[in-house]
């Protein structure tokens, strides 16, 4: 563990420098004798606080010298040449995040089970991080070394929880003073610099809703192109969320959403030549409607957010239905899901063959409630083209309970609580599900416990592997990788 001290919102390490954690043998990094736990401090006399130093100073550079603490505390200077595109050949430790000193009113750490794994509790408010993977920061309580930061690395985009304009609105729900919610003079400041931005909201029913929503967007959409696009997602409360302030999101909001927000898309596509503000697939599904075309989404900006990404899934799922051999509109068929419709908990028991008659896969796909009604649709189709018997489980969180319904948070023991439904040689269970650099679940369950306790064989994976699963209508075990276990080999 790296020493750490937080002050007011802000994480700092104690020792200069960053961490390598590997070396690449033969590489770069090797010939100059550089090792594990060394600590690179300085580059061409320049500190180095982070990974993003690093990559900043040495971009583009090719006569270097790099001032190393050694673990023993020996402090050596390598000065060297190298090609302009020569990789060094190193991996760095994680940046540690700056925290959070907001006090959200929709704050996941609240709707948390007490047992939850510990990353789950860690809220970090951090500029890098936001350049790097896209997490969403407020702004509110940047610094100025951060702001210049940015401007001077030209860390863009960066992706901004603006969550309402109008300033009393957006510092009731952060928690804060309207000082410190008022962001206005950073974002100018950050966008007069080109920095571009990718905004959000996270839209809580009564609060910033309404007239309060278009401000919001009409306000953002006029910084368009420097402020890319808008994602509005709904807030989603667990049984654990008990503040009276939130209200549950219901299928009649999620329509009255999306008729408002409607009108302005086209606005801004007659104005902008974007749809610019985009709502989450989740208030599309809950409202009962169709998802949104393709081209409504054009380059998918907020796919990450949960925007864009059923689309994405339905259209490569439509691809891959031509690929087999069918026509993409033999088998009637559509995107609406509604709350309301009966989700598969059990496989259809007189569709099921034998395994005498069967042919192609025989399993059973697990997801979340909001993602079963469309992928059991599609999986429908592609056992009517391939005579594969595959069944979509729709698996219930109960472990924090509420609204949640998405894939990306069921837990171990959610999967183990519907393994007697599981049909077929085989399960598939998304990969999201899984820490991405530890093999646990979200309530601390370890993956290989997991498998361990589950009646079938059990594959995780991503959108992108089931459609390569279901391509090649076959599995092969693999060796496991260092992080998530067995996947489906497609070769």
């Amino acid at each position: 563990m790296y020493e750490f001290a937080v002050t007011p919102a802000v994480t700092q390490l104690r020792r200069p420098g960053v961490i390598i954690t590997e070396v690449t043998p033969d590489s770069l990094a090797a010939e100059l004798e550089l090792e594990p736990n060394d600590r690179i401090v300085q580059v061409n006399g320049r500190p180095v606080r982070d990974y993003l130093d690093f990559r900043f100073q040495t971009a583009g550079e090719t006569d270097l010298i790099f001032q190393v603490k050694k673990p023993d505390g020996q402090t050596v200077e390598i000065e060297f040449d190298r090609d302009e595109s020569e990789d060094f050949g190193l991996m760095f430790e994680q940046i540690v995040p700056r925290q959070c000193a907001n006090e959200c009113l929709f704050c996941f750490c609240k709707g948390n089970p007490d047992d939850a794994r510990p990353s789950l509790f860690v809220r970090d408010e951090d500029i890098r991080l936001s350049f790097l993977y896209g997490n969403y920061t407020t702004l509110s309580s940047i610094t100025e070394d951060e702001m210049k930061r940015i401007i001077e690395q030209r860390l863009s985009p960066q992706y901004v929880s603006v969550h309402a304009t109008d300033l009393k609105t957006r510092a009731y729900l952060l928690g804060v003073d309207e000082s410190r919610a008022d962001i206005s003079d950073k974002l100018k400041r950050l966008l007069d610099a080109d920095i571009e931005l990718h905004a959000q909201v996270v839209l809580c029913p009564g609060i910033n809703d309404g007239a309060i929503l278009e401000k919001t967007l009409r306000d953002l959409a006029a910084h368009y192109p420097k402020v890319i696009s808008t994602a509005v997602v709904p807030v989603a409360l667990t049984r654990y969320n008990t503040d009276e302030r939130l209200t549950r999101v219901t299928p009649e909001f999620c329509l009255r959403t999306i008729r408002e927000v409607e009108k302005l898309q086209k606005e801004f596509r007659r104005t902008l030549g974007v749809t610019f503000a985009f709502l989450g697939d989740e208030i599309y599904i809950k409202a009962g409607v169709d998802i949104p075309s393709r081209r409504h989404y054009g380059n998918y900006p907020q796919i990450e957010d949960g925007v864009g990404m059923v689309r994405s899934f339905v259209n490569s799922f439509e691809k891959l239905l031509v690929r087999t051999g069918g026509d993409s509109d033999q088998v009637p068929h559509n995107t609406r899901t509604h709350p309301a419709a009966v989700v598969p908990t059990k496989p259809n028991m007189v569709t099921l063959r034998t395994s005498n008659e069967r042919s192609g896969l025989f399993a059973t796909i697990l997801t979340g409630e909001m993602f079963a009604p469309t992928l059991s649709e599609l999986i429908g189709r592609y056992n009517a083209l391939t005579g594969s018997t595959l069944s979509v489980l729709a698996v219930p969180n109960t472990y924090f309970g509420g609204d949640v319904a998405v894939a990306g948070l069921l837990s171990g023991r959610d999967f183990l609580a519907v393994a007697d439904q599981v049909i077929g040689d085989f399960a598939v269970i998304p990969r999201v599900t899984i820490k991405s650099d530890e093999p646990i679940f979200i309530d601390g369950m370890s993956y290989e416990d997991f498998k361990a306790r589950f009646p079938k064989p059990v594959y995780d994976l991503d959108l992108q592997g089931l459609l390569d699963l279901l391509a090649t209508k076959k599995t092969e075990h693999s060796p496991a990788s260092p992080n998530v276990g067995p996947a489906i080999a497609t070769a």
